[in-house]
């Protein structure tokens, strides 16, 4: 176990070399970096091994098909891990970009360079993909790093941090900047979320038990997501077969997940043709549905959903289904129900869909497209270190540009203030 004084002499030494790190070029960073994603490559065969042992003991314990699905690594999982880091690499670098320049009236000439935020934690479980993406993503954008996964990844985590932190310190990153905390003993996140004035920010990833309790105990500021419940709206103007596909894949693709959909949403014009065809799909590959009672209506055999269900992120093959009268009456059960992460809607009608995107008020709203894709490697990040609901300084999911800050430079010539 992690006493408290090495917790704190590791966290300040990840404090001060981050300062190192912050000075580093953009070309020696992309260096790093593709010496990382070699380095996973190489590691291939140990980090499966490691991965296949936790989930050995997860599934001894009987945790749920969606840990499961998080936990699981496999050679696809860990060749887009690689490319993560190759695409983070080719991203712009922001760090000592100006922008926003004024020139005032008495000739100032003011502007806001991006900055690191400085030293970041991550609690986060068992997801050992988010080792990866996350010294991805700090390094690039010259951030310290503080890594404390759950027990139930901890051999992968290990076999992956020890793959890209040796590559890294050969190639020059300062050796104090990227730290795993290898004590799985909860004890050791309640000394790291109480040290104000050493790391700057964190980062829960996980279930919302885990992230409620780090906000109920953080002494320094977080950046989270509770739950994604997640909805699509179908619309009297839909296309019905693009509503389905949509459906199906926002719900069946990778239901474990935060953007996968919960709760659908019809409009009652088109939900005696469209529930069916889509009830059939999505039961024949094991979804389990629940209903309002004019789905069931519709559906035989549907369950009956209660109030707790459209709260419910299911994180499995259940979805709640509800059929709706109007646009607003679907926008209100998003704001009653959900969870501001994505929504979306499936219209033709132009006016109808850039109605939803304004007033529907997510991290991420989509028209005709799937919830499936708030991502950050999605998005172009080339991966991302959380998703925040938040509405101060990041929203959606968060890549290098969201994990800086700035400062103000100001150039003059000699002025003074009157």
């Amino acid at each position: 176990m992690s006493s408290r004084k090495s917790l704190y002499q590791l966290a300040k030494a990840a404090k001060l070399s981050q300062t190192e790190l912050s000075l580093i070029g953009t070309d020696k960073k992309n260096k790093i970096l593709m010496a990382m994603a070699q380095s996973l490559r190489k590691n291939k065969k140990e980090i499966l091994d490691a991965n296949a042992k936790d989930v050995r003991v997860a599934e001894k314990k009987g945790r749920s098909k969606a840990i499961i699905d998080r936990l699981v690594l496999n050679e696809k999982r860990i060749e887009s891990m690689s490319s993560g880091l190759s695409e983070i690499a080719l991203l712009d670098d922001p760090i000592g970009h100006i922008e926003d320049f004024n020139r005032r009236p008495n000739g100032l000439l003011i502007g806001k360079m991006k900055v690191p935020i400085g030293l970041v934690c991550i609690i986060y479980e068992a997801r050992p993909n988010v080792t990866a993406d996350c010294i991805g993503l700090c390094l690039k954008s010259g951030n310290g790093l503080i890594l404390r996964g759950g027990s139930e990844a901890i051999n992968s985590n290990i076999r992956i941090y020890s793959a890209l932190n040796g590559a890294g310190i050969k190639n020059g990153l300062p050796k104090d900047s990227i730290k795993l905390i290898m004590d799985t003993d909860r004890k050791a996140v309640d000394i790291l979320l109480g040290m104000s004035g050493i790391i700057d920010v964190v980062i829960p990833r996980g279930g919302e038990s885990l992230i409620k309790e780090v906000v109920k105990k953080a002494k320094v500021p977080v950046i989270k997501h509770y739950k994604g419940v997640c909805h699509v709206y179908v619309d009297e103007n839909a296309d019905l077969n693009m509503a389905e596909n949509i459906v199906f894949n926002s719900k069946v693709q990778r239901p474990g997940v935060c953007n996968a959909l919960e709760t659908l949403l019809v409009h009652r014009d088109v939900a005696a043709r469209f529930l069916p065809s889509m009830v059939r799909r999505l039961r024949s590959v094991g979804v389990e549905i629940r209903g309002d009672s004019f789905t069931r209506k519709v559906i035989k055999n549907a369950k009956p959903a209660v109030e707790k269900d459209w709260y419910e992120e299911y994180l499995d093959l259940i979805l709640s289904v509800k059929v709706v009268k109007s646009l607003e009456e679907a926008m209100a059960h998003i704001r009653r129900y959900g969870s501001m992460h994505s929504d979306a809607i499936v219209t033709e009608n132009y006016d109808i869909g850039m109605r939803f995107i304004r007033e529907v008020d997510s991290a991420c709203v989509y028209i005709n497209a799937s919830t499936r894709f708030t991502d950050g490697y999605q998005f172009g990040k080339g991966a991302e270190i959380g998703i925040s609901t938040d509405k101060i300084h990041a929203r959606g999911p968060m890549g290098i540009r969201e994990l800086t800050s700035y400062k103000y430079v100001i150039f003059g010539n000699g002025q003074i203030r009157n």
